[in-house]
């Protein structure tokens, strides 16, 4: 455990490196306190250098992680061929190639194959979800479904997340054609309804958590890990948007060890 970050609990192979920072252990001043680790939400640029330069000195990162420009769409990008442009997801191969995201609210996801050959990351809002960002992550990850781990890091958990008929209908609508297509895995038998509560505002809490299962469960994906926690609920260990804008935004990290 480091000061500034904590280790993902799940059973990855050896080589296999995973870690989301918290918000302590910077040098940011409010409402950036302290740890902000994003260029794009008004910060001072020295200030967040200085914040990624102790995050890598603290997990004796190989090289400077590969900072996204996230857009909450769908795509990821293979670090290991040449890319550009806005992506939400990146994959590996390569011993030393650092995945990362930025979050303070939307769901990372990181992957891994049950060799310890290869890795990757998604950015995963309510926006990605539903666009298919984890689909993408899967497939980019080149592997039998059923040979990957994945682990849920820290993201707005159902009891905070209000959201209103849009957001729900964006997953119920398109919902009942992604059953039919996954009758055989297991899961297929839950939908997307079962993620969203009624409140008493006539809205409704959502569940990241439940959502990003569901999907995964349908690709046939059966090790998936974490997911218990809820960064509007603890305010002394992770950043909000929701909580708190603007504010900012933890890394979550993965990379294969040589």
């Amino acid at each position: 455990m480091s000061a500034l970050a904590y280790q993902a609990d799940w059973p990855a192979p050896a080589r296999v490196r995973a870690w989301v920072s918290t918000r302590d252990g910077g040098i940011s001043r409010a409402p950036y306190s302290t740890l902000n680790l994003g260029t794009h939400v008004g910060d001072e640029a020295d200030a967040v250098a200085e914040n990624r330069r102790r995050l890598a000195a603290a997990l004796g990162l190989p090289a400077e992680p590969n900072w996204l420009t996230q857009v909450h769409g769908r795509r990821v990008v293979d670090l290991d061929e040449s890319w550009s442009g806005p992506a939400d997801g990146a994959v590996t191969g390569r011993t030393g190639v650092v995945c990362a995201v930025l979050t303070a609210d939307c769901l990372p996801v990181l992957l891994a194959d049950s060799s310890g050959s290869r890795v990757g990351i998604a950015h995963a809002g309510w926006r990605g979800l539903a666009s298919g960002v984890l689909q993408a992550a899967v497939a980019a990850m080149k592997t039998p479904p059923k040979e990957l781990l994945v682990w849920l890091g820290p993201a707005i958990g159902p009891n905070a997340y209000e959201v209103g008929d849009d957001v729900r209908t964006a997953f119920v609508d398109t919902d009942a054609d992604a059953a039919a297509a996954a009758v055989a895995h297991a899961g297929a038998d839950a939908d997307a309804a079962m993620a969203f509560r009624p409140n008493a505002r006539g809205r409704w809490q959502a569940d990241l958590y439940a959502l990003a299962r569901l999907r995964l469960q349908r690709l046939g994906v059966t090790s998936i890990h974490g997911g218990g926690s809820c960064t509007y609920s603890e305010p002394e260990r992770f950043f909000s948007h929701r909580r708190e804008a603007p504010c900012g935004r933890m890394a979550s990290l993965i990379w294969l060890s040589g």
